[in-house]
Parts: C-alpha cells; sequence; structure tokens
C-alpha cells in the first residue's frame, strides 16, 4: 500500500505530522495548514462538546446583563408592578407562542390557565420544549414575542 502512495509521489511525513499535532495541543488551536510547493497538509481537531457549550452560555451570558439591565430591569419593573408571579424561563433558546407559525397562541394576557396548561414553547438545540403554567391563573401578560430568543431566568409570562 505505501508503495501505492509512492508511485502516485503522495509521501506522508509522519514526523511532520506529529510535530503539527503537538502545536494544536500545546498552543490550543483547532487548525493548522502548511503548503510547501505542490504538497499541502491540514491538521485538525476537535474541540470537545462540553467546551463548545461552556464557551457558548459564557459569552453569551456577560454581554446581556450590562446590556440587558437597562432594557430589562424598565420591562421587567413594570410587568411585576402590573401585578402577577413570573414564569420564568428554565434554558436558553427560542419562544414560539403558538404551535406554527400563523396558528392561534397558546396563550394571551387575561386568558385563565390551569396548572399544566401549555403556555409556550421553546426550542433549544433543535428539541421543542413545552413550558406549562406552574398553577392555575390567569394570564395578565406575555412578556416575550413570537420567535424571540430567550435566556435562562428571563420572564416569559406573568401569572394572576
Amino acid at each position: 500500500m505505501s508503495d501505492e502512495n509512492d508511485t502516485e509521489g503522495m509521501r506522508v511525513d509522519t514526523d511532520l505530522i506529529r510535530q503539527l499535532a503537538d502545536m494544536l495541543s500545546e498552543h490550543d488551536l483547532s487548525e493548522i495548514e502548511v503548503e510547501d510547493g505542490d504538497r499541502r497538509v491540514v491538521v485538525k481537531r476537535q474541540l470537545s462538546v462540553a467546551a463548545a457549550p461552556v464557551a457558548v452560555p459564557a459569552a453569551a451570558a456577560p454581554p446581556p446583563p450590562p446590556a440587558t439591565p437597562g432594557p430589562s430591569a424598565e420591562s421587567a419593573a413594570p410587568a411585576e408592578s402590573s401585578g402577577g408571579e413570573p414564569v420564568r424561563s428554565p434554558m436558553v433558546g427560542t419562544v414560539f407562542l403558538a404551535a406554527e407559525p400563523g396558528a392561534k397562541p397558546f396563550v394571551s394576557a387575561g386568558q385563565p390557565v390551569k396548572a399544566g396548561d401549555t403556555l409556550l414553547i421553546i426550542e433549544a438545540m433543535k428539541v421543542m420544549n413545552t413550558i406549562t403554567a406552574p398553577r392555575a391563573g390567569t394570564v395578565t401578560q406575555v412578556c416575550i414575542a413570537d420567535g424571540q430568543p430567550v435566556e435562562f431566568d428571563q420572564i416569559l409570562v406573568l401569572l394572576d
């Protein structure tokens, strides 16, 4: 098999590949590309899956607090002052107020709900998560818009 590679003109320099792989780890890189004439070597490594989700929420969480306290303090204060117990987001994702585009929303302001009734859906990592009423009551305010991204612990709905 190595004879076939030699006749086609392709020789693999395993020492070079090892050195490049070591550089990836040593410098915390995800890819290195080296070109020498007609020869091109690309060495890639896949970063751990756990690192990506940890980095994304960490990156997403700090910017919203500085930007969000002003707007969300203004929007949360009137919402809570208008009365009602907040139903908060248990996750980061995208909110859908209806089962499908153009359909009637699950709930609207002034609507009575029973414990366990669907309030909305949050899509997170391509999984649709149903958010239900924690108790019976009346929806006093829907605090988010359809298709809006939401953060963990953001107020979604107020129940009276």
